[in-house]
């Protein structure tokens, strides 16, 4: 089978050095999510705090919940999902849409599956530093047709964050992340720069790959490879099957900070986890529109 390539000023691929499975589990009410960053085999990947693949059908969903102290980025790739929060921001996000939602110093909202038919997205929690924690929540969202695309030597890359095969994303993020959606026809190769310090993993969304060492055993949907950090400036992979490959390559830079989560709060105490409880049951400093916010999908 003939193989096509393309190269960025690429010069040594980073190792796969971890891989597993993200095995279905149960969260929030009644969805079904597999979990590969966030979990006792991986519970933190600096920057990155959760990793979810998400699939989910009404009435079951995820309902007034709290954030603080990070961003979750979410990316349908099936359905659509309704949200709302207590600022009043309400919205759907379809097939190929992106938010990302920096929570900063709190927001509570809800997400919840279209009436018919079966949803399913990724969820990407993102740490942020420290003095980023207390910022204002804010939201940018790009609808799927203004996604930045580029194709080449049968490759595909949708850049939901950074910069692929010349293109740029919009996105602006606090903490320097990178976020790539790519399918492979059989037979073509990719060669994708990853600046050396920075952490990143592949998640196999569809099909088969080999990635990182051209003998290696292809991984299938589902899996989560860590890549090596400290040496190695990109990603090297193949799709020697018959069928397209689609996965995501996300890296960050590190932040380095100490990190202690009480669920949806993540800051870098105790201290402060205790203060943001506090905040959330007593409707203060950045939680006081919680009072009396119940989302529509609640209220139904």
């Amino acid at each position: 089978m003939p193989e096509t390539q393309i190269s960025n000023g690429f010069r040594e691929p980073r190792m796969v050095v971890r891989k597993f499975l993200a095995r279905p589990q149960r969260e929030g009410v009644g969805a079904t999510v597999r979990r590969s960053i966030g979990r006792f085999e991986l519970e933190y990947f600096d920057p990155f705090l959760a990793l979810d693949e998400f699939s989910v059908s009404a009435p079951a969903g995820f309902p007034d919940h709290p954030h603080r102290g990070f961003e979750t980025v979410t990316y349908m790739l099936q359905g659509a999902v309704v949200h709302e929060d207590f600022e009043g921001h309400r919205g759907t996000i379809e097939a190929g849409d992106l938010q990302w939602m920096t929570a900063g110093r709190g927001i509570v909202h809800s997400e919840m599956p279209a009436p018919t038919g079966v949803q399913k997205g990724l969820q990407l929690w993102i740490n942020l530093s420290s003095k980023n924690k207390m910022m204002e929540p804010r939201y940018q969202e790009v609808v799927s047709k203004d996604i930045a695309e580029a194709t080449k030597d049968g490759m595909k890359v949708r850049i939901i964050a950074g910069e692929a095969m010349g293109k740029k994303s919009p996105v602006y993020t606090k903490t320097p992340t990178m976020y790539l959606d790519f399918t492979l026809t059989p037979g073509a190769h990719l060669q994708q720069p990853i600046p050396i310090k920075w952490n990143a993993f592949v998640y196999v969304l569809e099909g088969e790959g080999v990635f990182g060492n051209p003998k290696s055993p292809p991984t299938t949907a589902h899996h989560l490879l860590l890549l090596g950090s400290g040496s190695g400036d990109g990603l090297e992979a193949w799709n020697k099957s018959l069928k397209p490959l689609r996965f995501i390559l996300v890296g960050g830079e590190p932040l380095g900070e100490p990190v202690a989560q009480l669920g949806p709060f993540v800051m870098n105490t105790q201290e402060e986890i205790d203060r943001t409880i506090e905040d959330y049951e007593n409707y203060v400093n950045g939680f006081e529109k919680a009072k009396y916010w119940r989302s529509e999908a609640l209220s139904l």
